[in-house]
C-alpha cells in the first residue's frame, strides 16, 4: 500500500513540472508567438478582385442645387373695364406674340371714339371759318378799315380753335386706343396657364388676379447657388472666348434633363447663406424643364485629359487618409497613400497622386489584407466594373496594348 502511494505522488510531481514548463514557454516570448502567427497568416493566399489603373478624360464639375424659372412670366390684365365677351384661348395652349387671347365688349368704346371724331369735325369747321375771317380782317387792316385790336382778337380765336382741334385729335386717338384694348393680345411667345375669369364676367383694369398667366418655356432659365469659395475657381476658368456648359440633372441624379450655358453670375454674395447665385439658360426644346422644378446642376469647368482613374472601391480610408492596395510582381500587396480629387464621375475616382497608369490595384477584398499579404486574383462577378480599371483588365484606355 505504501508503495502505491509513493508512485502516485511521483506521478503528480512529474505532471506539475510538465505543466509549469508548458506555461512558461507559451508566455515567456509573446512577440515570437505573434510573429509566428503573422508569418502563418502571410503564407495564406487571399482571393481578391484586381484592376488596372486606367487613363481617361475626366470632366470637372461644380455641383449645385437649382430651381427652374420661366424665361418670361406675364400676368395678362385687361387695360380697360368692360364685359368679357369671349375667351379665345385653350388652357395650356402655345401662343405667339400678338395672338388674340380675349375680347371685351367694344360697343361703349366704339361710341366714345365716334363722339371724339364728331367733336373734332365740329371744332375743325369752326377753325376753318375763323381762318377765313382772319384773312378778311388782314385785308381790311391794310386799308385801315378795321382796328388792330379786331384783327388780333380774330387771330387769337384762330389759335384757340387750333388748340381745340388738337385736343379733339388727342381725344379721338385715346378713344381708339381704348377700343383697341378691348381686344386682348399675347405680349410674348409662351404657354397659357389656367383661366382665371370666365366669359360673361365684368372685368376691371384694377383686378388683382388678371385673366391668365403666360410663361415662356423656350428658352427657359435655371437659377442655382454655389458656395462662395467656388467663385474663385469659377473666375479662374472664366474667359471671354467660351461659355460654361451647365447640365440640369433630375433630383435623383438619374437623368440629364437639358444642357445649357451660363447666362449671368450675380453681382453679390448672399451674406446669410455664403452662396453666390448663378443663372443658366436652356433651349428646352423637349420641355423637360418646367417652371418651379427643383434640379441638380453641374457646371463644367474643364476636362482633364488622360488622367489616372480607378473605381471608387479601390480607394480606402484610414487614420492617415486615403490609400490603396497595390499588387506587386510577387503577388503581394503594398499600401500606397493617395491624393484623390473631389471629382467622382460614373463610379470612377480621379487620382491626383499615388498611382500611375498600368499599375495593378485591389478592387475588392481589401478587408482581409494587410501589407505583405499574398493575393490571388479571381474573376469578377460584376462588382467594380467601370470604364477604365476593369477587374482583371490587361490593358487600359489611353495607351496602346
Amino acid at each position: 500500500m505504501q508503495k502505491k502511494l509513493t508512485v502516485a505522488a511521483a506521478l503528480l510531481v512529474i505532471a506539475a513540472l510538465v505543466g509549469w514548463a508548458v506555461y512558461h514557454r507559451s508566455h515567456s516570448n509573446p512577440a515570437a508567438s505573434a510573429g509566428a502567427a503573422a508569418a502563418r497568416g502571410q503564407t495564406l493566399t487571399v482571393p481578391v478582385i484586381e484592376g488596372v489603373v486606367a487613363t481617361k478624360d475626366v470632366p470637372i464639375y461644380l455641383d449645385g442645387l437649382g430651381t427652374v424659372q420661366a424665361f418670361n412670366t406675364v400676368t395678362v390684365h385687361t387695360r380697360v373695364d368692360g364685359q368679357l365677351m369671349k375667351v379665345a384661348f385653350t388652357e395650356g395652349q402655345e401662343v405667339k406674340t400678338g395672338d388674340v387671347l380675349a375680347q371685351l365688349d367694344p360697343a361703349p368704346y366704339q361710341a366714345s371714339l365716334g363722339q371724339a371724331v364728331a367733336k373734332k369735325a365740329q371744332d375743325a369747321a369752326q377753325l376753318d371759318n375763323a381762318r377765313v375771317d382772319l384773312q378778311r380782317y388782314a385785308d381790311l387792316l391794310k386799308t385801315d378799315s378795321i382796328t388792330q385790336q379786331i384783327y388780333d382778337t380774330q387771330k387769337a380765336l384762330v389759335s384757340q380753335f387750333e388748340a381745340t382741334v388738337n385736343a379733339d385729335q388727342a381725344a379721338a386717338e385715346s378713344a381708339k386706343v381704348n377700343l383697341d384694348y378691348t381686344t386682348i393680345r399675347s405680349p410674348i411667345d409662351g404657354r397659357v396657364g389656367i383661366r382665371q375669369v370666365d366669359a360673361g364676367n365684368i372685368v376691371h383694369a384694377s383686378d388683382a388676379n388678371g385673366l391668365v398667366v403666360l410663361t415662356q418655356l423656350r428658352p427657359i432659365s435655371v437659377v442655382f447657388t454655389l458656395p462662395e469659395q467656388k467663385l474663385a475657381i469659377l473666375q479662374q476658368y472664366q474667359n471671354l472666348e467660351r461659355n460654361f456648359t451647365v447640365l440640369a440633372v433630375s433630383s435623383d441624379n438619374t437623368n440629364v434633363l437639358g444642357e445649357g450655358v451660363l447666362a449671368v453670375i450675380d453681382n453679390q454674395i448672399d451674406t446669410t447663406t455664403s452662396t453666390i447665385k448663378i443663372k443658366a439658360s436652356f433651349a428646352n426644346e423637349n420641355l423637360r424643364l418646367w417652371p418651379g422644378q427643383f434640379v441638380n446642376t453641374r457646371l463644367l469647368l474643364t476636362t482633364r485629359k488622360e488622367s489616372p482613374v480607378v473605381p471608387v472601391s479601390v480607394v480606402q480610408r484610414g487614420p492617415d487618409g486615403a490609400f490603396a492596395f497595390v499588387i506587386q510582381e510577387d503577388q503581394t500587396v503594398k499600401v500606397r497613400p493617395l491624393k484623390v480629387a473631389e471629382q467622382i464621375e460614373s463610379g470612377m475616382a480621379l487620382i491626383e497622386e499615388g498611382l500611375k497608369p498600368g499599375e495593378r490595384v485591389v478592387v475588392d477584398g481589401q478587408n482581409k489584407l494587410q501589407p505583405g499579404s499574398h493575393v490571388k486574383p479571381v474573376e469578377s462577378s460584376g462588382k467594380g466594373g467601370a470604364d477604365g480599371a476593369q477587374p482583371n483588365a490587361k490593358t487600359y484606355p489611353g495607351k496602346k496594348p
